[in-house]
């Protein structure tokens, strides 16, 4: 008579009742903690949309000019829109470019030498820069010199963008495998060409991430507006010239006044704000995955 061991269900865990019970309490946790994160997010939005839906519903507020007057009852919010896509796409323009180049430098030129480190170091300072230190330094080398304007702005959001747009840059640089270099080294390619072919395509979703949280970082920053683009009542498309506005600015103008038209603007700018950043999230995510699916074809 043979003995025949009996083969492991595939369909039972064969991990240990301890293990089983941590596996439990830790995807619980995570449950919770994604739950206690999402629960106040979704509230304040909600919050915001009963206040502000009102002013962002009516007729002329996404082109009609900020009321002159503070007691003025109506919408208006033309011109800080437009300033804040302005300075917000200025700014995205200098730091993204800067920050992946400088990302690729470090990873790829310079990942162990001194010169990276000191780069790395700086980046790492800078990410911990108040926003209002940063609009005080662009007030002192650019606005006493050639006044405010939208480009002032652009120039103290794009110094808080760039080192988050470096150090993720960096990262996701890093965890692209090695061997992908290596087989276009082997195919002839040089390292110029491998980086641009290669490997920033299969690091372009995780980039693309980290480009839009300095963006969504960017756009809701009021400190430095306040010291290099100043407040206007109507659209001012010149980049260079002329004080300019935001919804950041107008939100934070009008939310300390004691008149019911400036409180429903402000309620207003901030939902229009949320908005903008919610649409610029989804159009990343659609170029992140189209990118992606590129790449793995």
């Amino acid at each position: 008579m043979t003995y025949t061991m009996p083969r492991p269900s595939i369909t039972r865990s064969s991990a240990s009742p301890w293990r089983q019970t941590k596996s439990a309490v830790m995807t619980a946790s995570l449950v919770l903690a994604l739950v206690v994160a999402v629960v106040p997010l979704v509230l304040i939005i909600l919050y915001v949309i009963s206040k502000g839906w009102a002013s962002v519903n009516a007729p002329g507020w996404f082109t009609a000019d900020i009321p002159i007057f503070s007691r003025a009852v109506g919408p208006g919010m033309g011109p800080a829109i437009t300033g804040t896509l302005m300075i917000t796409g200025a700014a995205t323009a200098m730091a993204v470019p800067l920050g992946v180049l400088g990302g690729i430098y470090l990873n790829e030129y310079s990942a162990a030498s001194r010169y990276g480190n000191v780069i790395r170091f700086f980046a790492d300072v800078m990410t911990g820069v108040p926003s209002i230190v940063m609009g005080l330094f662009v007030y002192v080398i650019w606005v006493l010199s050639f006044g405010l304007s939208a480009f002032a702005g652009a120039l103290a959001l794009g110094c808080l963008m760039l080192p988050i747009v470096i150090r993720t840059s960096e990262e996701m640089l890093k965890l692209v495998p090695r061997e992908l270099r290596e087989s276009a080294y082997a195919l002839g390619g040089r390292k110029a060409g491998t980086i641009v072919r290669v490997v920033l395509p299969a690091a372009a979703p995780g980039i693309i991430s980290g480009a839009l949280l300095a963006v969504a970082r960017a756009a809701g920053e009021t400190a430095p507006l306040l010291f290099t683009i100043g407040f206007v009542n109507q659209a001012n498309s010149d980049l260079l010239h002329d004080p300019n506005t935001a919804l950041s600015t107008q939100i934070f103008k009008n939310a300390i006044s004691v008149f019911p038209g400036q409180v429903s603007r402000a309620w207003g700018a901030a939902l229009t704000l949320i908005g903008i950043v919610f649409v610029f999230t989804i159009l990343s995510r659609i170029a992140s995955s189209f990118l992606s699916r590129k790449h793995q074809s």
